[in-house]
């Protein structure tokens, strides 16, 4: 199997097989557009193809919290019609998504009513009921935060409305944070998969069956089913599973993190999604271990801005991208008027980006910040964050780590320049020019190329990684402007996991 199967900010995988077609969807939180989609014909290589959230009103994203957003969409088919429900985290709430073609014009979304709670499942009996199973984890109201197990209603899908109250199901063995349930019948029997352990280094698969969606449900006589929890397996925090069948077998996709450092302690790309067979003995699962695709090829994607942009670009919280031009083949973004003295630090900076998918990266544009300020950021959030802009002849390189700043500036010619910034993975068994090989990586800022290049600062990676940071995102870099108009052109993404 190919792993990782979609490699960097990717989680909570779902997946569908519609004919000889499989369809994947992730959880995008509070990045635009939302929910991306990914296409495959053998279940192992993954295309994408576009994403659910592509317009304003779809998500109430724009003031969501940190964290909050797209959580852990289900896509499935029936009679027809793609359905794709998800959480809008501290937003709409609850939501039921339709479209004809995956890849096509999604709905606006049905809200659910009767169904409180995260990572919302959908399925239907032989009948045409609606079951939708969901973590009941409440995040409005004075309950704010009580998490009351695995829950079940039936539904009507087209309104939204829950047909009776909600029922308490199987929900796990007693580890943290029952969640991500998927509900299949599978031949003549019904199975419940749930992650548990919570989503950090504990986390797990763990399955039970019954006579009918609505159980009673038996769990497995050895659960978690599949975990990697307290070992050295170089994929940590895997679990939230979703199972698909296939012309030569059963596979399982699954998110997980590639963590680095002397004790494994720093995920700098956030949690992943990974593949892995999956055969049945007795009646029940038994997951093949999964191992990582060595010597998977280098990676160089040039985008230039002269055509539309490209699938992978994102913004943050941000629907409308008003601020986005082009002129003379150049991505031009006008800073906000209201922007904070780091433009970064801004709950909706004018930030145009894309996911870091390797361990070993370099990201590097041409600005033009003559009629402003800005530059390149690489970032997992508005208080931990790395830029390096220039302005007015000076670049500055900046770090961000919550109520700490430092920065470091230096003189550059009026006119165009090249920035970068690189990720370099730390080996304990390497010499490296940063004595702590508890980190995951360096992170450096630097300006021009070739024998120009200039590097002005090396900085511990560990600070923009979801172990820090509590996030459930992954690193994304790109472009901003911090003050009046910033062109940019020839953005070169490149990557590689040696």
């Amino acid at each position: 199997m190919l792993n990782p199967a979609v490699p960097g900010f990717h989680p909570d995988p779902s997946v569908v097989r519609v004919g000889d077609d499989y369809y994947l969807a992730c959880s995008s939180f509070e990045y635009f557009p939302g929910i991306p989609l990914f296409h495959s014909t053998d279940a192992e290589h993954w295309t994408p193809i576009g994403h659910v959230v592509t317009r304003p009103g779809q998500l109430a994203i724009e003031d969501v919290p940190t964290g909050g957003g797209a959580w852990a969409p289900t896509i499935r088919f029936h009679d027809g019609l793609f359905h794709l429900t998800v959480a809008d985290a501290m937003g709409r709430g609850g939501l039921i998504f339709t479209a004809t073609d995956p890849a096509g014009r999604w709905s606006d979304g049905v809200v659910m009513v009767g169904a409180d709670g995260i990572d919302h499942d959908i399925a239907w009996d032989a009948d045409g009921t609606c079951y939708v199973t969901y973590s009941g984890l409440l995040l409005t109201g004075p309950d704010f935060g009580t998490h009351l197990g695995i829950q079940q209603v039936r539904m009507d899908p087209a309104t939204g409305q829950a047909l009776e109250e909600p029922r308490s199901l199987w929900s796990g063995t007693g580890l943290k944070f029952p969640e991500a349930p998927h509900l299949y019948e599978i031949d003549g029997t019904w199975y419940l998969m749930i992650a548990e352990g919570g989503t950090e280094r504990g986390h797990g698969v763990s399955i039970a069956r019954g006579p009918s969606p609505e159980g009673p449900f038996e769990g497995a006589p050895v659960n978690p089913v599949y975990s990697h929890r307290s070992t050295s397996h170089p994929v940590q925090n895997a679990g939230h599973g979703d199972l698909v069948r296939t012309d030569d077998g059963w596979r399982m996709l699954l998110l997980g993190t590639r963590p680095g450092g002397m004790s494994q302690m720093f995920a700098p790309l956030g949690r992943e999604t990974f593949a892995t067979r999956v055969q049945w003995v007795g009646g029940w699962p038994v997951v093949e271990r999964l191992t990582l695709t060595p010597d998977l090829p280098p990676v160089e994607v040039r985008t230039t801005f002269d055509q539309p942009l490209g699938l992978e670009w994102l913004t943050i919280r941000d629907a409308e991208r008003s601020w986005l031009t082009r002129a003379d083949g150049r991505l031009v973004i006008t800073a906000p008027d209201d922007a904070p003295p780091v433009a970064m630090d801004a709950a909706r900076p004018h930030f145009l980006g894309r996911r870091q998918e390797h361990l070993t990266s370099r990201c590097t544009v041409r600005v033009d910040a003559r009629s402003g300020t800005g530059g390149l950021s690489v970032r997992y959030d508005e208080r931990h964050h790395y830029d390096i802009e220039v302005s007015s002849g000076t670049l500055r390189a900046r770090v961000r780590l919550d109520q700490i700043e430092q920065t470091w500036e230096v003189p550059v010619p009026d006119g165009p320049v090249e920035l970068w910034i690189a990720t370099t993975p730390v080996v304990p068994a390497a010499e490296v020019d940063m004595p702590d090989l508890a980190t995951c990586d360096l992170v450096r800022l630097g300006h021009g190329s070739g024998a120009d290049a200039v590097e002005v600062a090396v900085v511990d990676g560990r600070y923009l990684t979801s172990d820090v940071t509590s996030s459930f995102t992954g690193r994304v870099t790109g472009m901003y402007a911090a003050t009046g108009t910033v062109a940019f052109d020839t953005y070169v993404y490149e990557g590689h996991d040696v």
